[in-house]
């Protein structure tokens, strides 16, 4: 399975008869999973639906999920009332009309008030509006979908990259000279020398003690250890794919607490020098895992 990102963009439009509508979505970083919809008044059956599927599709984000509605005036239609034109023709016929007098015309009667009723078509948008709204819904589920996995596929090779400068830099650590056993040794004797030059009265015997003790707490083989294993347990992740934001900020928490003990156990300039390289791509590395689902 991909990974996919939180974030993304998607747009769905359509138009029924006089009726215009668009979809639009909005993903971005969530600790959980927020889907906030907002519909025009009246269309709230919509709303329920959006969150549903929203919620089906998607396990982490905050979604804010809009729909626009437009619709142009229905067209109107005459309609002649039967009934009033029926009346005033009886009506008329009855009259007697004197000499010279036209009898009422056809157009005369029509400009009469409620003969001719002006009605627009009544219908419920809802209703109509339903199948397709509904259906582009569906569509920017899967354009969403597409979009973050697309992010996604590009947060991978920027993962892979980072995770690579991690694992050079935990061999170049391991492999540096200053932790050799006659580095270690040199160094310790050193400062156990200028110690007793310094000073008479200390005891050389428990000074060699206190430094076999100091070598011990320095050593950062534990360190380089827990970070090949957690170097491993990274790819494991991204090779799994899905959903696995969480499981990537815990490993990436870790990789921070093991390079900053690296740097303060690094009693050697080149150590330090590869331990604040190491903090710094571990701290590029938890930026970029905030954006994994």
């Amino acid at each position: 399975m991909a990974i996919e990102s939180m974030t993304g963009f998607a747009r769905e439009a359509g138009t029924v008869a006089t009726h215009a509508f668009a979809w639009e979505v909005r993903s971005v970083n969530g600790r959980g999973l927020d889907v906030r919809v907002r519909v025009p008044p009246g269309f709230e059956q919509f709303s329920e639906a959006a969150r549903k599927q929203m919620s089906a599709a998607f396990s982490r984000g905050t979604l804010h999920v809009n729909l626009a509605i437009t619709s142009a005036a229905a067209p109107a239609r005459p309609r002649i009332n039967q009934d009033a034109l029926a009346g005033l023709l009886d009506a008329a016929a009855r009259v007697p009309l004197p000499a010279g007098m036209a009898p009422a015309s056809l157009d005369g009667l029509l400009a009469i008030r409620g003969v001719v009723e002006i009605a627009e078509e009544a219908e419920d948008t809802a209703s109509v509006l339903e199948k397709p709204v509904l259906a582009a819904l569906d569509r920017l589920v899967g354009s969403l979908k597409q979009a973050r996995l697309g992010e996604g596929q590009a947060l991978e090779s920027v993962l892979a990259g980072h995770l690579g400068t991690i694992a050079r830099l935990t061999g170049e650590a391991e492999s540096h000279p200053a932790r050799s056993v006659e580095a270690v040794k040199a160094r310790l004797a050193g400062q156990v020398a200028a110690l007793i030059e310094t000073s008479h009265t200390l005891d050389p015997q428990r000074l060699h003690q206190e430094a076999a003790l100091l070598a011990v707490r320095a050593d950062i083989r534990e360190e380089i250890d827990r970070l090949h294993a957690h170097v491993a347990g990274l790819r494991e992740l991204l090779a799994q794919g899905g959903p696995i934001g969480r499981k990537l900020d815990f490993l990436a928490q870790e990789f921070g607490r093991e390079s900053s003990t690296l740097c303060a156990k690094a009693g050697d300039p080149g150590l330090s020098r590869i331990g604040l390289d190491l903090r710094t791509t571990v701290d590029q590395l938890r930026e970029q895992v905030q954006n994994v689902e």
